[in-house]
């Protein structure tokens, strides 16, 4: 299968290329830069020059394909809507070309906001108000309508494993800024998380077998309790571990307050079930344990 693939080249992208080259498949990566585009050449990839926001390129790699990944995202916290906004004109760019042909298109969506004060399943639906990413992840359901083989996969809101500069990272840069590893509240609240390796073999496995209009959880481990995430932090950085009262949260955390105090048990029982998906790469803590956060400069 010719798979054009939209952040090819980011922290899950880079994972998912070579995951699929290895099962056979072939590679379009979408690539804004020179340095992205070096990056797919040298991965065994092809190149499709463009962005997001270029639709006339989305279009014309969903033309050259046989199927659809669509894992870029504009992670702009300070333009939610524009984001959201933006990855709505990409899908329906995408889906305007595959519309009857049958072939499918899987995109990446989250796990946050889904259930509160149980652990939320694959049936789940989000509020769509609340969380404006998952109008698009409706939007790509509802193409199965018109003969695309839709799926959403679902991703835990810590996809971890050597490069990660998300959420770890920053909070690994924090407790080195502050001089204390923190938690909010007694830190029992969870976090469902998976290994980008494990991440990009679903993906794979999506693209491949998963009937239209599957939503899918991207989750290794159901939950992980952040204040065992700070003690790892602490012991690794020779730091204090301590409790950050909730309402305090803005001020030492900041814009990652209001994602770290949240408790978000995740199921994955149907995905396993429905793609035979086994996740085998190292969980959270144990990849904390390998040291390889705590190399180099400190995340900002």
């Amino acid at each position: 299968m010719r798979v054009f693939v939209t952040g090819a080249s980011g922290f899950i992208g880079s994972a998912v290329v070579p995951e699929l080259l290895a099962a056979g498949h072939q590679v379009l990566g979408l690539a804004r830069s020179e340095e992205s585009a070096h990056a797919l050449v040298a991965a065994g990839a092809e190149v499709q020059r463009g962005s997001l926001a270029d639709l006339d390129s989305l279009r014309s790699g969903a033309e050259a394909s046989d199927g659809v990944l669509h894992l870029a995202y504009i992670h702009d916290f300070s333009q939610i809507a524009a984001a959201a906004q933006a990855d709505r004109q990409a899908i329906a760019a995408l889906g305007g070309v595959l519309e009857g042909s049958g072939r499918p298109l899987v995109i990446a969506s989250g796990v946050l906001g889904l259930a509160t004060g149980r652990v939320a399943t694959e049936r789940d639906t989000p509020d769509q108000a609340i969380h404006p990413r998952m109008a698009a992840a409706q939007a790509t359901l509802d193409l199965a309508a018109h003969n695309v083989r839709s799926s959403v996969v679902r991703l835990a809101p810590t996809v971890h494993g050597e490069g990660d500069h998300g959420f770890i990272a920053v909070l690994i840069g924090i407790a080195r800024e502050k001089g204390v590893s923190g938690y909010i509240g007694d830190g029992s609240n969870c976090w469902p998380t998976v290994h980008r390796f494990d991440a990009a073999r679903l993906f794979r496995l999506a693209l491949e077998q998963a009937p239209a209009a599957s939503v899918l959880h991207g989750v290794a481990e159901e939950g992980v309790p952040l204040r065992a995430v700070a003690e790892v932090i602490g012991r690794h950085l020779n730091l204090p571990v301590v409790s950050v009262p909730p309402e305090q949260a803005g001020e030492h955390f900041g814009w990652l307050g209001m994602f770290l105090g949240a408790d978000v048990p995740t199921s994955n029982a149907l995905t396993r079930e429905l793609l035979n998906w086994q996740p085998e790469h190292p969980g959270l803590l144990e990849d904390l344990e390998q040291g390889h956060y705590f190399h180099g400069s400190p995340a900002q």
